[in-house]
């Protein structure tokens, strides 16, 4: 896409019961350790009125080096999937640190042509991010099929497995608003406020590799943005400078509100007298920023997911009384 304006949205076609929904090794490789959760995860899409197939490559120890095969072969077997109309939706069997190799090698003509949901976080934030700069596509930062519906999801307690199935269910077969998430008592004030605005967002470190390539997101389409983010690994420091790249090349300025999700296994946060805690980093970088921050939310490694569908417009309300994250916009149209 040319030009700064905010993206006219590319909303995938609301899927219907029976339609098929592929699982893909859309980045890192299947252990067979996993295969049971793999398999439970294809049950929960049944169990949604789905058809599901497991893409060729997702086979139990293929592997090159730390993906699920060569990025080109990804690529090739991801074009597949898009230009399939018998495929109405993409989920990613699992993350990794695979899709900065095709990133240049996806069809994006063929999302154009079809836009279907792709479902995932991890790795396949940046997947998300592109394919929204490139396209206008809504992209669905989602559970993962084997660690999410799989895993996450049947650890659970039963009430909460049911209120996701309807929620997920509902955001892709819908076109009308979901309105508020499902909010749960683990939600935190970090500063009060409210606002509305396009989400964008992803897995952190993601965000700022993708601002990095020529995929970048226009620095104008973060203006009034309500930016969402999580991090899993790695060090408290490297989630600092993560953000300290986000001030510095102008994201924090524009963006009206931020919505963190809950931390996972990231070293060094609120080490008695040594460490800071999560909000402590985030207000620190933002500074005197007035802005609305909502934390500890369900997206991403904690698991399991709300989902967030990057683009669409969203109510953020992070007031101690409140905390509600409301989409404003269905994520999916009729037809098309």
């Amino acid at each position: 896409m040319t030009g700064s304006a905010l993206p006219r949205l590319l909303r995938p076609r609301a899927l219907r019961p029976g339609d098929l929904v592929v699982i893909a090794s859309l980045s890192g490789p299947l252990h067979a350790a996993y295969e049971p959760d793999l398999k439970q995860a294809v049950v929960v899409l049944e169990r949604m009125g789905f058809r599901v197939r497991r893409a060729p490559l997702l086979e139990a120890g293929r592997h090159h080096w730390w993906s699920a095969a060569r990025p080109a072969e990804i690529a090739e077997e991801f074009n597949g999937l898009l230009r399939d109309p018998e495929v109405r939706a993409i989920i990613a069997h699992d993350g990794g640190q695979t899709a900065l190799g095709y990133l240049d090698l996806i069809d994006v003509e063929a999302i154009t042509a079809d836009p279907k949901p792709i479902l995932g976080y991890s790795d396949i934030s940046l997947l998300h991010l592109v394919l929204y700069a490139r396209t206008g596509l809504v992209g669905f930062h989602a559970d993962l099929a084997t660690p999410g519906l799989g895993g996450h999801w049947q650890a659970a307690p039963a009430a909460r497995q049911a209120v996701l199935e309807q929620l997920y269910s509902r955001l892709l077969t819908d076109d009308e608003p979901i309105g508020a998430l499902p909010a749960t008592p683990s939600w935190e004030c970090w500063r009060a406020g409210r606002t509305e605005g396009r989400l964008i967002g992803g897995v952190i470190n993601r965000i700022v590799l993708t601002q990095a390539t020529r995929f970048a997101l226009p620095l104008e389409w973060f203006d009034g943005a309500v930016l969402f983010w999580e991090e899993m690994g790695g060090q408290a420091s490297y989630v600092w400078s993560y953000l300290q790249v986000l001030r510095h090349s102008g994201i924090l300025d524009r963006i009206s509100g931020m919505v963190v999700g809950i931390p996972h296994a990231i070293d060094g946060l609120g080490t008695p007298d040594s460490s800071p805690t999560l909000p402590e980093i985030v207000l620190d970088v933002l500074g005197d920023r007035d802005i609305p921050v909502l934390g500890n939310v369900e997206i991403g490694h904690a698991g399991p997911n709300l989902p967030l569908p990057v683009g669409i417009r969203v109510a953020l309300d992070s007031q101690q009384e409140q905390r509600s994250l409301s989409l404003l916009e269905p994520a999916v149209c009729r037809s098309r």
